[in-house]
Order: C-alpha cells, then sequence, then structure tokens
C-alpha cells in the first residue's frame, strides 16, 4: 500500500481532485477546459464544485490554515438521480457526515453544500465527486460503500474509489459480482495479468470468491473449456471419524463452500450439467496426482493444508493455456503437528520465477461483518502480545498486517528456518 501522505500534501491533492478553488476563479468540472472569451467551456453532465473562503480561529481571512473554514458547493448534474445519491432516508449523506465529524453536509435540490475545515472539506467534497461517478455507473450506494470509499482516500491509494467500486467481474440475475476494496482490485488485477496467482489473507477478504468470479467469466468469454475447484480433505482442528455414505458423500462436506459460490454465478440448474459434461470439476486435491490440466482456469482453494509435497505437485499440473489461482490464511492450518505447511514455504521457493504473483490481503479487505475484521485484528495483537512459540510444528504465523502484491519473495526469518 502507498505511504501515507502529509496533511499539506493530501490537502493539495484532495483540493486539485476536487476541483476546490480560490472564490474569485470559477473551478472547472472534472474533464473541462478552462473558458475561453466567449463563454464557458463547462461541461453541464458533470458535477459543478463552487467553493466560498472563510476564516480561521484567528479571523484572518481567506487564510489556507487547516482551522479555516469554508463553504463548498457542488452542483449534481440533473441525469444523476439524487435519491441514488444520498440513500434511503439520506443514509449516504449520514455516512458521509459520520465519515468527517468536523464537517456539515446538506442537499437541497441537486445541490450538495458542505460547511467545515478546508482539509476535511477537500476530502468530503472528493469524495461526494467520487459518489456522484458511483451512481453514474449504476452502482447501488450504501453507508458501507461510503466508509469504504472514505478509507481508499484517506490512505492516499493510486486507484480512485469509483475505479474500483465500478469494476465489474461478472453479473448474474441481476447482482454483480465486484472488488469492494483496493486491496481486491490488486488481487483482481493480478489475476489477469500473472499465470500463476496466490491470494494470501484472512477470512472474509473475498480471495476464493474473486478467484472463482474470474473463472467463470474466464469460460463464458471461451478464454478456456473448463473449470477445475480443488481442495484439501483436511478436518479443521477435529476428528470426525468413520463417515457413512459413498466416497462422493464422504467428500463433499469438504467441498461445500465451491458449490456455494458456483450457485451465485452460474444458475443452478446449469451447474449439475456442467459438472456432468466435464465442463466444471469439484475435486478433492488427491485426485490431481497424475494429471496436466490444459485450457483451464484451476483454483485451489485452503491451500494452507496442502504439505510442501502437495503444493509442488499441484503446482506442477499447470498445462498449455490454463491459469492458476491459489488461496489460503497462514494463519488457519489445520494439518497434523510436525507437517509444514506448503503455502508458508512457497513464496521463498519461488523467488525469482517469472508469472507467478502474490497478493496479500489484509482486515481492511475483509468484506464480511465489520467484527470480523476486528476478530482478525483483535487476534492479530494478541498472538504479538502473547509471544507464544509456533504451534503445529511451526505452521502457525502472526496475521500479516502487510497488504498488496509482489513477484518477489521476502528473505525467511532466521528464526523460521531454525523452527523448521
Amino acid at each position: 500500500m502507498d505511504a501515507p501522505r502529509n496533511l499539506p500534501d493530501l490537502q493539495k491533492e484532495c483540493l486539485g481532485a476536487s476541483r476546490l478553488m480560490p472564490s474569485s476563479t470559477p473551478p472547472l468540472p472534472h474533464g473541462s477546459s478552462t473558458p475561453g472569451p466567449g463563454g464557458s467551456s463547462r461541461d453541464p453532465g458533470r458535477a459543478r464544485s463552487e467553493q466560498t473562503n472563510g476564516t480561521d480561529d484567528r479571523g484572518a481571512p481567506g487564510a489556507q490554515h487547516p482551522s479555516t473554514r469554508v463553504e463548498h458547493r457542488i452542483v449534481v448534474p440533473s441525469h444523476v438521480s439524487m435519491a441514488a445519491l444520498l440513500g434511503s432516508g439520506d443514509s449516504v449523506l449520514r455516512a458521509v457526515e459520520a465519515g468527517f465529524p468536523s464537517v456539515d453536509v446538506h442537499a437541497r435540490g441537486n445541490e450538495i453544500v458542505v460547511k467545515g475545515p478546508v482539509g476535511d472539506v477537500a476530502l468530503a467534497s472528493r469524495l461526494l465527486d467520487e459518489l456522484v461517478e458511483v451512481v453514474e455507473s449504476g452502482t447501488q450506494l450504501s453507508a458501507d460503500v461510503v466508509t469504504r470509499s472514505i478509507a481508499m482516500l484517506t490512505a492516499a491509494t493510486a486507484s480512485r474509489p469509483a475505479e474500483v467500486l465500478t469494476f465489474n467481474i461478472l453479473s448474474n440475475r441481476g447482482r454483480t459480482i465486484r472488488p469492494k476494496t483496493v486491496g481486491q482490485k490488486r488481487y483482481v488485477d493480478a489475476i489477469d495479468a500473472s499465470t500463476v496467482t496466490f491470494g494470501i489473507g484472512p477470512a472474509g477478504t473475498g480471495k476464493t470468491y474473486l478467484a472463482m468470479a474470474k473463472a467463470v467469466q474466464a469460460l463464458q468469454a471461451k478464454q478456456v473449456s473448463r473449470i477445475v475447484l480443488t481442495r484439501p480433505a483436511v478436518e479443521a482442528g477435529e476428528r470426525l471419524g468413520f463417515l457413512p455414505g459413498s466416497l462422493s458423500e464422504k467428500i463433499d462436506p469438504y467441498l461445500r463452500p465451491l458449490y456455494d459460490a458456483l450457485h451465485d454465478m452460474i444458475d443452478p440448474e446449469s451447474i449439475p450439467k456442467l459438472i456432468e459434461a466435464g465442463t466444471i470439476e469439484v475435486a478433492p486435491l488427491a485426485y490431481m496426482r497424475g494429471r496436466t490440466l490444459n485450457d483451464a482456469f484451476i483454483i485451489l482453494d485452503e491451500a494452507q493444508n496442502t504439505s510442501t509435497e502437495q503444493m509442488k505437485m499441484f503446482l506442477t499440473r499447470l498445462g498449455f493455456g490454463s491459469k492458476m489461482v491459489i488461496t489460503g490464511d497462514v494463519t488457519q492450518v489445520d494439518l497434523p503437528g510436525g507437517t509444514t505447511s506448503g503455502l508458508r514455504v512457497i513464496e521463498d521457493v519461488l523467488t525469482g520465477v517469472d508469472d507467478v504473483e502474490f497478493c496479500r490481503l489484509t482486515s481492511t479487505d475483509v468484506v464480511r461483518h465489520r467484527l470480523v475484521s476486528e476478530i482478525i485484528d483483535a487476534y492479530a495483537r494478541w498472538d504479538v502480545s502473547s509471544a507464544r512459540p509456533a504451534r503445529d510444528g511451526g505452521n502457525h504465523q502472526h496475521g500479516s498486517a502487510r497488504g498488496g502484491t509482489s513477484r518477489q519473495g521476502r528473505p525467511r526469518d532466521q528464526r523460521e528456518q531454525g523452527a523448521r
């Protein structure tokens, strides 16, 4: 993730991005050019912005001190629904105010007025510009969308909220699947750019779901001829003992999350036909040995529960015209004690190998209930504070706070080498 920027730089960037200008110079909307002598060249289809300078706490007129209070007016284009922009019961507007407690936001007709300290007004105005663009794309706004957009803006990431939130991957039965965070967008871009992609991160970050969406998209676009979904059949910390039924009935519970995702992306009635025809294959990892998978989109889920030998076996199944995505969470390893997780060492193994990317998602990319993100962070803090020795033969790894995408492996920690 990009390094945070200081307040003056951030204010300068946001003022430019939100088209905030001194009141003596009419501001230009996004994409417009300087007015000529004969009149204005404003594009009536874009939001217009106007700012009135105020005074700081010391009464200095027009001073651009951080405490300077300004009023910024945004004129929303007539083709943008104010009801969609403001949300049901003004829920979106309230979410904007909650994200900027020192800012007052009022809407009347097709105008939105933002009042407050210059820095916060700049960010809030830029946020509203982004939300207008999101609404124009047909994406529904919610308080969650506002919260994620504010996080992107305050983190000073290279990606704009509108770019992330309007990037459609797949649509089915009126529902569109798209990334919801900058980390997820980077992950999706990495899948497009590389033959082998590793998505590593905590639960709820969309690692498997987005990979499945990209697989279905590739199948529909005829980029591949089949989808192969696999995961190791490892019990999650408990012994289930003998399971009755056929082999298929014994294995299906382990593969159920993959079937659930498929039902969100493909018409349920067509899934049995696609499986019967071999267009979609869902199988345990043990069934991959001895095969070469050509012209396929292959996903290995729960890869933290593979041994180093199983990981090598899986990766060497890659055939011509195929793409692989490997997902897992190295903080939730269920392998028996003494077994090293293949996902934990694979980045060191593949250091310097071209066309392989590692994407690390963090708690900021969690898209489940907000408590999931807080729980993940709480466990990470507890791991650090307790400093207890790694369990499960070195399989346990403290929660990673580092996100992003890399092609280069990290040097091994000497303590980890000793544990292995």
